[in-house]
């Protein structure tokens, strides 16, 4: 007798954008023993909103990437908010095009996605003349809207993801021109406090007096206890122009805890702040 298929624990996950999304794909495999239920917001904020509400349990939120850098607006939310960072996760970003069952290459006039996902697929497209790239709000809607005219002649580049749900066929894989693109995601969660971390990376955010080798003296600490310094990012503080908020990313080294670390730099910064301390995610 065959035994009953396990059923997995349910997860209610907030991401940004709609079924097939990258953050879908990144949940999905970061949950992997969970059964996950994306719950999309438009915009990242309402992504935040959604867990701080209790109407999620947890969110997913790109951070940065390889090609296009830091997402500034979300180390922002981030320092508003009341979450707490408990992991991250990599997803490696393979742009494909995308149209209906039966369709080939030559017969498409548009092509839909995201901005940065066709500055990505340009190259792609220079053997196509005929084909015009189309900006849309989102890879996956995109896809959506293939499924849903019914054109023949038009196409999506979005995840693979979005294919399987949306019953498109794939014409071409990996058609992105830099092969070495990458997003960050970061795993966040209510309720969490400093007794409730576990994990050897950190992520702080501070500010320093606005004197010259303020920052410089923070870092020396961190290398003087031979601190892995992973990341580093500024952002404008509102309404006190020319200071700024940083914000980094370390990985312990094993010799040094957090609590030491922290006392070394805190009587040289303000407003010191732990934003996670969360297991290093593996990088693809």
């Amino acid at each position: 007798m065959t035994p009953p298929p396990l059923t997995l624990p349910q997860l209610r996950v907030s991401i940004q954008g709609y079924a097939g999304a990258f953050h879908e794909a990144a949940a999905r495999a970061h949950f992997s023993e969970h059964e996950v239920v994306t719950v999309p917001g438009h915009t990242f904020a309402e992504v935040l909103a959604q867990v701080e509400s209790g109407e999620s349990q947890t969110a997913l939120m790109a951070i940065e990437n390889t090609l296009a850098g830091s997402l500034m607006a979300n180390y922002d939310l981030l320092q508003r908010s009341n979450l707490r960072i408990t992991a991250e996760a990599y997803l490696r970003i393979r742009q494909n095009l995308m149209a209906l069952p039966g369709v080939s290459i030559g017969e498409l006039r548009e092509v839909y996605s995201h901005p940065i996902a066709l500055m990505q697929v340009r190259e792609f497209f220079q053997a196509w003349p005929k084909i015009k790239l189309v900006e849309s709000a989102d890879t996956a809607l995109s896809a959506l809207h293939v499924r849903e005219s019914g054109d023949r002649a038009r196409g999506a580049v979005a995840h693979s993801l979005a294919a399987r749900l949306y019953g498109l066929d794939i014409l071409a894989e990996g058609i992105e021109t830099n092969k070495l693109n990458h997003t960050r995601f970061l795993v966040l969660e209510r309720g969490r406090d400093a007794s409730q971390d576990v994990g050897d990376k950190v992520s702080l955010s501070f500010s320093v007096s606005h004197e010259s080798g303020s920052l410089s003296r923070v870092l020396m600490v961190l290398d003087a206890y031979k601190i892995n310094l992973t990341k580093i990012q500024s952002t404008p503080i509102i309404g006190r122009p020319w200071q700024y908020r940083f914000y980094i990313d370390f990985e312990l080294n094993g010799t040094v805890s957090v609590t030491e670390a922290l006392a070394g730099i805190q009587p040289i910064t303000q407003e010191l702040r732990i934003l996670g301390i969360y297991p290093a995610g593996e990088k693809p």
